[in-house]
């Protein structure tokens, strides 16, 4: 089941007092990205983020879900409806998180 726009722009609404917060489509769900590092996406109506140890202990509960069929597990977030922790822990990702690959030339 692929993602909904609506979904996809409300989590873009809950994220909009950070800087640099940009997606990409990809087969139907959305890859999110901070500063040009992905910390998660949206899969079938439901943001999942990097399991890094910031996510892991800035969450009250945490709850490992699988993206996808054949993906690494990632963090389950629960409270996209409070717009400060969703906030705090995108940012409190940032630093663990790797950087981005150079793009391949083709």
């Amino acid at each position: 089941m692929a993602s909904s726009q609506e979904y996809l722009k409300f989590v873009l609404e809950q994220l909009s007092e950070l800087d640099d917060i940009t997606y990409r489509a990809m087969m139907g769900e959305y890859i999110i990205y901070y500063r040009g590092k992905i910390v998660g996406g949206i899969y079938d109506d439901r943001l999942l983020v990097k399991p890094v140890k910031a996510a892991v202990s800035y969450m009250p509960s945490v709850c490992y879900e699988l993206p996808y069929k054949g993906a690494k597990e990632m963090l389950l977030v629960d409270e996209v409806d409070n717009k400060a922790f969703l906030t705090g822990l995108i940012e409190a990702m940032y630093e663990e998180l790797p950087a981005s690959k150079p793009k391949k030339k083709r």
